[in-house]
């Protein structure tokens, strides 16, 4: 199987953001029309974004919904959402509005019951966030540290049913500083469920060796500030990741 490429967009205040280690303080703004931006995407032949609602994250309910529903929309393609997604009502929402995937971070750490029957009633529909400071799990925004490894948080959901595990350094995101590539490889290897790598990417190179570990179970790549500065193109990333298959 070829890498899926998710090109990202980060909603706050209704705008196309990207952050600096997860600081809420450190955005750059990129647009003030998600869904133009999804179009963009959707045009250079992406079939795959990467959604989140960054205020959402923090506040722990939909914040940005119009724009999300903007976007869903607007994208002929598959919308994988996160941010502040916590409780069985707001998933069934958005999946009843068209979204995808379903990212669940915070709750998997403190109602992994919750998630757990949503793996089950929703197959295929949730990735659990597997958000990580230090090697432990990071929550509500990325603004608390758990005393939780990232190993045992994605150890919990092996036999859940959840589609993928979306593993991000924090320290990384959207600081081109280049994946965490080891981390997420060994993540990867540690379990059954398909890792998607985030948080970092810096330019083509990247998205060449995470490829490269698809057999050792990396299922995708969420790129974003890189896309944006025009470091990286997205038709290149994706043949890219197309050619290692």
């Amino acid at each position: 199987m070829s890498l899926i490429v998710f090109p990202a967009i980060d909603l706050k205040n209704g705008q196309v953001v990207r952050l600096a280690e997860g600081d809420m303080d450190r955005a750059t703004v990129y647009g003030d029309d998600p869904a133009a931006q999804a179009m963009l995407f959707a045009q250079a032949g992406a079939q795959h974004i990467h959604v989140v609602d960054l205020d959402g994250s923090f506040a722990g309910r939909a914040v940005n919904a119009d724009a999300v529903e903007k976007i869903v929309e607007t994208f002929p393609g598959h919308v994988q959402l996160g941010g502040g997604i916590r409780n069985r009502e707001a998933v069934e929402r958005w999946f009843d509005l068209g979204v995808s995937r379903i990212v669940i971070g915070t709750a998997a750490l403190k109602d992994p019951m919750f998630v757990k029957m949503a793996a089950r009633d929703f197959p295929g529909g949730i990735v659990v966030a597997v958000d990580a400071r230090d090697g432990f799990v990071a929550t509500d925004g990325w603004a608390e540290k758990s005393d939780m490894p990232v190993i045992d948080l994605a150890r919990r959901f092996e036999d859940a049913g959840v589609a993928s595990l979306l593993f991000t350094d924090v320290g990384r995101d959207g600081m081109l500083k280049g994946c965490n590539i080891d981390a997420t490889v060994e993540l990867a290897r540690a379990t059954d469920i398909p890792v998607i790598a985030s948080g970092g990417v810096a330019g083509i190179a990247d998205i060449r060796i995470l490829s490269l570990h698809a057999d050792d179970g990396i299922e995708g790549v969420i790129t974003g500030r890189a896309l944006y500065d025009g470091r990286l193109d997205l038709k290149a990333a994706m043949a890219v990741a197309r050619a290692a298959a």
